[in-house]
């Protein structure tokens, strides 16, 4: 039985000579295509029981409703449909990301046809597929993110309340003012910060805290 496939991409040309290219193959049938995330998620919720797809092709960045959301309003629905990323970009957050998610495959734009079938297959089986070549990149990325985070959970209470701050753009003297310090005293805070996220200015620790997600919450 032919696997079924739903491609949800908003490039017509894309949809068109993927779908010709994957039923060259007997083995895949491509049951239905969506322009956006809003219309994938209503051919799915629409989609009849006998022709129920087992396999969604998903891309990433689509007007109004992007992939992302679209998992994520599959998942809190209940639907289980096996969801293989297709898309353009290589930026490793948004596979973090898709992962978190729970997607079941990951795959570039750039891959073969061959690849490409392989990873539906191997999903549909119920199987976890990624791009091996993204592979190293992902493990790379995933250990500087560990030791960004081990950086920042070495900073104090105060550090971080300072590090917000900056990130939001403020001065030393607002920041002294917001807390009721000397300058003096948000100057050798910050000097702690730089030392321990190994940074040597305000910019880098900006975008070192807005890079990992930095988000300062106290506890008292």
């Amino acid at each position: 039985m032919a696997v079924k496939i739903v491609i949800a991409d908003d490039h017509v040309m894309f949809r068109e000579g993927l779908k010709q290219i994957l039923e060259l193959d007997e083995k895949i049938n491509v049951v239905a295509e969506a322009s956006d995330g809003a219309e994938c998620i209503e051919v799915l919720q629409n989609a009849r029981q006998e022709s129920e797809p087992d396999v969604l092709l998903l891309d990433i960045a689509m007007p109004g409703m992007n992939g992302f959301q679209v998992v994520d309003v599959l998942k809190k629905s209940g639907n289980v449909i096996p969801i293989l990323i297709l898309t353009a970009s290589n930026e490793m957050d948004y596979l973090i990301h898709a992962i978190d998610l729970g997607v079941d495959g990951y795959l570039l734009k750039e891959c073969g046809t061959a690849e490409l079938k392989k990873a539906i297959f191997t999903i549909a089986d119920g199987k976890f597929y990624i791009q091996p070549n993204l592979v190293p990149l992902l493990q790379q990325t995933m250990k500087k993110k560990k030791l960004a985070k081990k950086k920042l959970d070495s900073l104090t209470d105060r550090e971080g309340e300072l590090l917000k701050l900056l990130s939001d753009g403020m001065s030393n003297k607002d920041i002294a003012e917001r807390l009721s310090l000397s300058e003096r005293t948000v100057k050798n805070h910050l000097s702690s910060i730089f030392k321990k996220l190994e940074v040597v200015d305000r910019t880098q620790a900006a975008v070192f805290a807005i890079r990992n997600h930095f988000i300062y919450t106290s506890e008292s």
